[in-house]
């Protein structure tokens, strides 16, 4: 029978009208096969790199296997030239140098590599009613209640007296111990259960349990203090005033998995914004020989707000771009001025268990492709760079010309709040740029969600843009 012909109407709406379709209507079964593949990467760098100096040591050694060399001030580096910059451990840029001159612009992806966790205090250790915790403060915004009664594992660093830096990582390995927040059995916690949702676990109550064996000795008090210290003094060598110069984080202790009986979502803790830290990453250890000169920065501090000296609101950035055009007898600030970023990070998918914070026709769903998002902030736009027209068309040009599959998005209906990215503070360098990143469920959760199709196009995005 003969394809019925389409009508004027039908004619015209194919023309003029949006019709975004999931992305598994869109691609082969060997598209989705590659999404697929590419995401088991994706799951190994989520379970080593957990947190910022992880992320950190991670995407030096991978850097390092791709040829990446050390970033020498006063080099001048020819097309292709690979090279990295270390900021205090918590923060990398990766960079290859172009074909064209400097003074033409630079292309860069900027991704943050901290995720919201629970921090130990400086002076954390104690002991009540013959159990040992850690006292803790939470970094970034959590729902303190879902950090409760679930495994956790410890990282991070320990400086002691001498100036020894002792790496930690506990947990993680099959044989490691774990670590829990207690919680109230449902027949005790009448009421608790009277607070409010934000206070059903006070911050002074996210208090880590690490011990209940005393030491053996009648003469000392604190014994179970006591013992949990002689461990971590015959493995780390360390005592107790040396957690005042650490940095230990509590983190989820899940490895990464697939979900669904189709296996294509991933679920995993820091999602957020591992989905844009790793395929910023992958986009520029795997770039050749490119035009212009590109850059990936993965920096830390954007969950308490990009402050300190490796967040984005500092001037790292700005003195790395002022030392590599030093080189060639350029001012940084008219490479910066030229210059193009994708602020690589993640953005609010819509949920059908809780569809009323959203407003459906401005929101990412999970399987349509990366999200393009115009502005975030808050309300009134409040805290956003709002890309302009003009490089929203150019992006859109871009990913369109080279199969992007992409989607716009908005973090949750106006008035319900909203929030913020590193954009405003690369636009404030006078840059152009954009938020491009993967739509996520549970956001902020210890267990996060996202799409294979989704975070494979965020990393060919990344990759037209630096090849472009």
């Amino acid at each position: 029978m003969a394809d019925k012909k389409k009508t004027e109407g039908e004619l015209l709406a194919d023309k003029l009208l949006s019709d975004h379709k999931h992305g598994g209507l869109l691609l082969s079964d060997k598209e989705l096969k590659e999404c697929s593949e590419f995401c088991e990467g994706y799951k190994s760098y989520l379970d080593a790199a957990k947190i910022e100096r992880e992320a950190v040591i991670e995407a030096v050694r991978r850097a390092k296997e791709a040829g990446f060399k050390e970033f020498e001030r006063g080099k001048k580096y020819k097309a292709g030239d690979k090279f990295y910059f270390v900021n205090r451990g918590k923060a990398v840029i990766l960079g290859v140098m172009g074909k064209l001159d400097l003074s033409e612009g630079i292309r860069l992806a900027a991704a943050h590599i901290d995720s919201p966790r629970l921090d130990l205090k400086q002076n954390p250790l104690y002991e009540d009613m013959e159990l040992a915790l850690f006292k803790t403060h939470y970094y970034g915004g959590i729902k303190k209640y879902q950090w409760a009664a679930i495994p956790l594992a410890l990282h991070g660093v320990i400086i002691k007296a001498d100036g020894e830096s002792v790496a930690v990582n506990i947990g993680e390995d099959e044989n490691d111990p774990v670590f829990c927040v207690t919680d109230l059995l449902p027949h005790l916690a009448q009421q608790q259960m009277k607070r409010t949702p934000a206070e059903l676990i006070k911050g002074e109550e996210l208090n880590l349990l690490v011990g209940s064996m005393p030491f053996k000795d009648d003469k000392v008090s604190k014994k179970v203090k006591l013992n949990i210290m002689r461990i971590l003094n015959e493995k780390y060598g360390i005592v107790e005033d040396d957690f005042m110069s650490a940095e230990l984080e509590i983190v989820p202790q899940f490895k990464a998995k697939d979900i669904g009986f189709d296996r294509s979502m991933i679920g995993a803790y820091g999602q957020d914004d591992s989905a844009c830290a790793y395929t910023a990453l992958e986009a520029i250890l795997n770039i050749k020989k490119p035009d212009h000169t590109c850059i990936t920065v993965l920096t830390d501090k954007e969950e308490t707000g990009s402050d300190g000296n490796t967040g984005l609101n500092s001037s790292y950035l700005k003195y790395f771009i002022d030392d590599l055009a030093r080189a060639y007898g350029l001012c940084g600030h008219n490479i910066i001025s030229d210059s193009e970023c994708l602020s690589a990070d993640v953005n609010s998918a819509v949920d059908p268990t809780f569809p009323d914070v959203t407003e459906n026709m401005n929101a990412s769903k999970l399987n349509y492709g990366v999200v393009a998002t115009k502005f975030t902030g808050a309300r009134g736009k409040s805290g956003t760079s709002d890309a302009s027209a003009e490089f929203v068309g150019r992006v859109r040009r871009l990913f369109d010309k080279n199969g992007v599959i992409w989607q716009t998005g908005e973090l949750g209906k106006v008035d319900l709040g909203g929030g913020g990215t590193v954009a405003q503070f690369i636009a404030n360098l006078d840059m152009e740029v954009i938020d491009v990143g993967v739509p996520v469920l549970c956001m902020h959760a210890p267990f996060e969600v996202t799409a294979k199709i989704d975070i494979y196009m965020a990393y060919k995005a990344f990759s037209v843009f630096f090849a472009d």
